[in-house]
């Protein structure tokens, strides 16, 4: 059940993320779940390493907002690249 939770909660951050980042994001509603994932992700390991959460707390929904925003930046970055 927790990973259902995790799926939906990546799911409505990517969601999120693609609305408030202009331009044309990649894939469906799983790429979404997995850049919300992956966003949370991000933003838990820079929160550990700066000190700001403690080992086993994870990162907000902003937060998770925020890294997903980073890595969609990152994408258009390289994708502009190979273009």
């Amino acid at each position: 059940m927790h990973w259902l939770w995790v799926f939906v909660i990546g799911l409505i951050v990517g969601l999120v993320a693609k609305l408030l980042m202009p331009g044309k994001d990649p894939g469906g509603f799983i790429i979404t779940a997995i850049i919300g994932i992956a966003g949370s992700l991000l933003a838990t390991w820079v929160g550990q390493n700066f000190g700001w959460y403690q080992e086993g707390q994870t990162a907000g929904f902003i937060a998770s907002v925020i890294g997903a925003i980073v890595l969609l930046l990152l994408y258009h970055l390289v994708k502009r690249k190979t273009t």
